[in-house]
């Protein structure tokens, strides 16, 4: 990607961030809870990478750990922020390892998916506003 200009990289992390959200809602719909907060998680790590792009530079960390990112791209969090963040990163975790996969997967109900969602839906809009200023 080091011959795409800034604007395109950042371009990218976003669109393959969209693709991800059409993904999870596809998941969520066929009742596929543990892997669409697999893919909530993606979601906001493609557009933390955006943001480090556009803030920081070119190249984001090779990390799936979702606080590390927000601290280096220097995004004010809260408590609350930093804790969600967190939980997301469990999310590419619970779903890559069996050990844990197994346990997590009786966790992933349907309401418990949605209320993800709906705060990952909150954190797209405003990592998009951030990109975007």
């Amino acid at each position: 990607m080091s011959f795409l200009k800034k604007e395109e990289i950042i371009q990218y992390w976003i669109d393959s961030a969209l693709d991800d959200y059409k993904t999870m809602k596809h998941l969520f719909e066929s009742e596929d809870y543990l892997w669409c907060l697999f893919m909530c998680h993606i979601i906001v790590e493609k557009l933390l990478k955006a943001l480090y792009v556009k803030n920081i530079e070119i190249i984001p960390p090779k990390t799936h750990d979702l606080l590390f990112l927000a601290k280096k791209t220097q995004l004010p969090l809260d408590t609350s922020m930093a804790d969600f963040f967190d939980l997301l990163t469990t999310f590419n975790i619970n779903t890559r390892y069996p050990d844990y996969k197994r346990e997590f997967h009786k966790k992933c109900t349907r309401e418990y998916t949605q209320n993800i969602i709906e705060k990952v839906e909150d954190v797209i809009e405003w990592l998009k506003r951030l990109i975007q200023e």
